[in-house]
């Protein structure tokens, strides 16, 4: 259950990071929390096909911060200007 709220947690901050980085990528913040938490998932797939495997908190962090900045941009290419 603690996983699960840590999960939870790393990819709200990941999808507030990523949207902020991305400029006008952002969908307002429970949007970013969303794709914040399915960019830790994109995240951990991409370097998993890379083969890149570290450990500790702040990889963790942003390996789901980078997942969610490629999730960001691929919605942004099918948002309506």
């Amino acid at each position: 259950m603690l996983n699960f709220i840590l999960y939870l947690l790393f990819g709200a901050l990941a999808g507030f990071i990523a949207g902020k980085i991305m400029r006008g990528g952002g969908f307002g913040i429970i949007v970013n929390i969303i794709v914040g938490i399915v960019g830790g998932f994109i995240g951990g797939w991409l370097m998993s096909l890379a083969g890149i495997s570290k450990g500790g908190i702040i990889w963790e962090l942003i390996v789901a911060v980078l997942g969610a900045i490629v999730l960001l941009f691929v919605i942004s290419l099918f948002k309506k200007k």
